[in-house]
């Protein structure tokens, strides 16, 4: 039994410190940066991106027709790196406004 308990300790000290090396790994976040994000939810993300609601998002972005599209099967998706950089383009022009 303690050669079980043992082998259990080294294997989860094990999983754990390598968990812990990829935790600030930059390639690992890069995934996150594809990601297509449907048309329902982008005011969700935009208020997410600033820190807002919902219902607030929806007011800033107004009919948000030159957000950078993909169309799949006839349904729309944005990139989430290219949502980010449109929300902050929008936010730059409100403040100049």
């Amino acid at each position: 039994m303690d050669v079980f308990l043992g082998i259990g300790i080294a294997l989860a000290g094990y999983f754990i410190g390598e968990g812990l090396k990829q935790m600030n790994h930059q390639k690992g976040n890069e995934q996150n940066d594809i990601l297509l994000i449907k048309e329902r939810d982008i005011f969700f993300y935009i208020g997410h991106f600033l820190g807002i609601t919902t219902a607030e998002a929806k007011q800033l972005a107004g009919d948000k027709t030159d957000i950078p599209y993909i169309e799949i099967n006839g349904k729309k998706y944005v990139q989430k790196h290219l949502l980010k950089e449109w929300t902050f383009t929008l936010v730059e022009k409100h403040q100049g406004e």
